[in-house]
């Protein structure tokens, strides 16, 4: 049997306290209560959070209303999976409270799979769904009474409302709800008797979360959501959380996904946090706005406070003595609240408010000393630490970069693919794109000559200088020191430049000193970035160099490649810097072991894939040209079309007999007197299902 835990929570208390409310796990049929479109399901007032004397943040103030989307960005270790735990119950707050609506169901997915599950992945999925499996049971006992006239009134009368009840609450999809949530996180159907004991632990996490969108809780906190997901299952979250009623907090360093699913961003940096509405898109282009408007108003106050100044000095001792002492005490105030709570603070609010957070001096500055202590002040900074990555292109190479001709790349005795002719020319970037295990890091291996192809072979340019970024980073040294792997590199730099270097990716004081072995992933893929930048290249191959990366550090490497003059070859699950920098799409479908090419943006192959799907729903197909692939035989085009025609087939098909099975249901709401008849409608009941089980289960064999 399954056995959850804490997959959904009925939190029964309004105000935050850790020893009054009540925590209990519940099923889906638990659902009492619903709120208004209007009310916020959550909302946040002062919150802090502290670690002996280390505040990681405070005065944080949010709500989030139904049908909210609301992601948590920011540098890692800025409390963003504790803020997820704190909201859920699983951590206490230092300060301020979390006012909750009354009987909200919130569902957590952790961003480790640390939950305790057994039983197979289809009993963790239905596990949700005991309350209609109880009364699918009673009804089809109830139709069991009715073939005896003895019972038949008393069951007749039980049956109908029992029925319409079923029917309200999904009894007749749920099923099918089920196939679809695990078929959209890329389960098969022969993976759903599978013991979740004996899965890894992404396969772990994707059935948890199968599970906690079929519970439908109020409120999804999801940490890291997309972590082991590949791209298809990530789109299929997308739409999945687009269509949905409630609402969400996210924390993710997938920028793709926070553009098509995210309505809110809450920007925590160490110490403060700010509000943006829209998609990450809108976030990068308010936050812009904003430290701009900033820096505008910052040089405009310091103007003025530098002209009282100079009207201070000229007064201080002449006939207007009185009014240049009153600027003075307010200047010196002022500027004193500048210097501690920053330009905003200090000039948008009322003083009463302001002089709550300051400490004043009793007596105002001299005027040379007021003078001094504007002239000091600084524009306003962002806070968050950022890498200072820079690329230094080599010499030019040649038109011609890279070339391939009758490539089959593998390993002996297994293909992963085949490829067409591929060109790819100095400044252009192709982004190789494909399920994890397809063969993208063989390919760059076997491009770098470390393997052999198994047929056909690839051209370098000339004048190439490569510099590659390993996924599992082999070329750092897990018994070197950071300085030791800078100094294999750089071996003419003194330790103090080491150091100093080391610290432009985030590593501070005694960082320098630890083994590559005790250093975190995202650790690890800074100090790669750092070697790279030391080589001198004209070509980077590229294979996964945003994993462990926060978003400003992603943002920061986004960022150095545009600018970067030579060619790149990318392997990434990274569509928003594939949508940023690719100029080409190299596609590896494993299921037809090939390789197709698109030349554009992620988004414009996305685009163009949806059109032709949609004509080709309309069996117009045959009259469209395939512009999204170019694939090296005719046969395998042709087949992609037929697969995605006959899927619109079956979705028809599907969706025809789920209107049959609702309008059987409509006429056993009022079943007629006839027990004959009630039993051939539970009968034809019984036929379309069992038909509709055999066309999901050629939908799940056709899903790429």
């Amino acid at each position: 049997m399954f056995d959850g835990t804490s997959a959904v929570f009925i939190l029964n208390s309004v105000e935050y306290n850790l020893g009054a409310f009540l925590l209990i796990q519940i099923s889906l049929h638990t659902v009492t209560f619903r709120l208004p479109p209007s009310m916020s399901l959550i909302t946040v007032t002062n919150l802090s959070k502290s670690f002996g004397p280390v505040d990681l943040f405070s005065g944080v103030s949010f709500a989030i209303p139904k049908g909210a989307r609301l992601a948590l960005v920011g540098p890692n270790g800025c409390g963003k999976t504790t803020m997820l735990r704190i909201l859920v119950g699983l951590d206490e707050p230092s300060g301020g409270t979390i006012a909750r609506a009354k009987a909200i169901r919130l569902g957590y997915l952790p961003q480790e799979a640390e939950f305790e599950m057994d039983g197979t992945v289809w009993e963790a999925c239905i596990s949700g769904f005991t309350d209609l499996l109880a009364r699918q049971q009673e009804l089809e006992k109830l139709e069991a009474e009715m073939s005896t006239p003895e019972k038949l009134d008393q069951a007749l009368v039980q049956y109908g409302p029992l029925q319409h009840e079923f029917e309200r609450r999904g009894g007749y999809s749920f099923h099918t709800r089920i196939k679809q949530v695990l078929t959209g996180l890329g389960f098969s159907s022969k993976d759903y008797h599978m013991r979740l004991t004996h899965l890894s632990g992404g396969q772990r996490t994707r059935a948890y979360l199968a599970r906690l969108l079929l519970s439908e809780p109020d409120l999804l906190l999801l940490d890291e959501p997309t972590n082991h997901l590949d791209i298809a299952a990530v789109e299929w979250l997308e739409g999945y959380l687009s269509q949905w009623d409630g609402a969400a907090a996210i924390v993710s360093h997938d920028r793709y996904f926070l553009d098509r699913v995210a309505n809110g961003i809450l920007e925590m940096a160490f110490g403060a946090t700010e509000h943006y509405p829209g998609n990450y898109s809108a976030y990068l282009q308010t936050r812009e706005e904003r430290w701009e408007h900033r820096r505008e108003t910052f040089e405009a106050e310091k103007e003025k406070l530098l002209k009282d100044v100079e009207y201070i000095k000229k007064n201080i001792s002449g006939q207007n003595v009185s009014q240049a002492k009153g600027k003075l005490r307010r200047l010196s105030r002022v500027v004193q609240a500048i210097e501690q709570v920053g330009m905003d603070a200090a000039v948008n609010q009322k003083w009463a408010e302001t002089a709550e957070n300051v400490i004043i001096a009793t007596s105002p500055f001299g005027s040379e000393e007021a003078e001094r202590r504007v002239r000091a002040l600084r524009a306003p900074r962002r806070t968050l630490p950022r890498l200072h990555l820079n690329l230094r292109p080599a010499t030019r190479s040649g038109e011609l970069v890279l070339r391939t001709s009758n490539l089959r790349v593998g390993y002996p005795g297994k293909l992963l693919f085949s490829a067409p002719d591929i060109v790819l020319r100095r400044g252009e970037c192709a982004a190789l794109i494909g399920p994890n295990g397809a063969g993208k890091t063989t390919f760059l291996k076997t491009v770098l000559g470390q393997l052999e192809p198994l047929e056909g072979e690839v051209t370098l340019g000339a004048s190439l200088k490569i510099g590659y970024f390993a996924q599992a980073h082999e070329g750092l040294n897990p018994e070197n020191t950071l300085i030791q792997e800078i100094d294999s590199v750089m071996p003419n730099w003194l330790p103090g430049q080491i150091r100093e270097y080391l610290g432009k990716y985030l590593f501070s004081g005694d960082d320098a000193f630890k083994k590559v072995s005790v250093l975190s992933g995202g650790e690890r893929g800074r100090l790669a970035l750092a070697k790279l930048a030391l080589q001198d290249t004209n070509l980077l191959l590229l294979d996964e160099p945003t994993n462990h990366l926060d978003i400003p550090s992603q943002e920061v490497l986004e960022a150095v490649l545009d600018d970067y003059s030579g060619t790149i070859l990318l392997v990434t699950h990274d569509r928003y810097l594939i949508d940023a920098l690719g100029t080409q799409i190299w596609e590896v479908e494993p299921d037809e072991s090939t390789l197709s090419l698109f030349e554009g943006t992620y988004s414009q192959r996305r685009v163009e894939r949806e059109r032709l799907a949609a004509l080709q729903a309309e069996n117009e197909f045959k009259a469209v040209k395939p512009h999204l692939v170019r694939r090296s035989a005719d046969p395998a085009a042709k087949e992609e079309r037929r697969r995605i025609a006959r899927l619109q087939e079956l979705e028809n098909k599907i969706s025809a007999l789920e209107e049959e099975l609702g309008q059987i249901g409509f006429r056993l709401e009022n079943p007629p007197s006839d027990p004959a008849k009630v039993a051939q409608l539970g009968k034809e009941y019984q036929r379309i299902q069992l038909e509709m089980d055999v066309w999901l289960a050629e939908w799940e064999e056709l899903q790429v």
